[in-house]
């Protein structure tokens, strides 16, 4: 527990607006990807077409649009920030090891690579001083 307090101080003091900016933005993009998700299921079960006979390949379908979902908002508000990372990143591993398995897509992998490095940092980061964690903080 005192590593995640030396964590967060560290963190508050060395707040930027545009980690802030860049953490709303991940959560945008997270939140749009599990619209899309919902909106076009057909494109995540062809992503999933090359691991669709290992087990659970139906529960994974039904757990990546709402963790999308729930954790973009999360993330954007700054809101449970490292929870919802985490909760992020078996998706993100997966989506990086998919494009190897399958049909490889150097778009594709580069977002998921992209998008992988910014929830570890901010796994480690925090939410920042300018977010609803922090101002939930001070009110106390």
């Amino acid at each position: 527990m005192p590593t995640i307090k030396s964590l967060n101080k560290w963190a508050n003091a060395h707040t930027y607006y545009m980690l802030d900016l860049l953490r709303i933005a991940l959560g945008v993009f997270l939140f749009l990807k599990g619209v899309n998700f919902i909106a076009n299921s057909q494109i995540l079960v062809d992503l999933l077409n090359p691991v669709q006979n290992l087990a659970g390949s139906m529960i994974v379908i039904h757990y990546v649009a709402p963790a999308h979902l729930i954790g973009g908002i999360l993330i954007a508000f700054g809101l449970l920030t490292r929870w919802s990372v985490a909760a992020q990143l078996p998706l993100l591993f997966g989506a990086v090891i998919i494009n190897f398995v399958g049909e490889m897509n150097v778009v594709n992998l580069i977002v998921a690579s992209v998008v992988l490095l910014l929830c570890i940092f901010f796994l480690f980061y925090g939410s920042g001083k300018h977010s609803v964690d922090y101002y939930l903080k001070m009110q106390q």
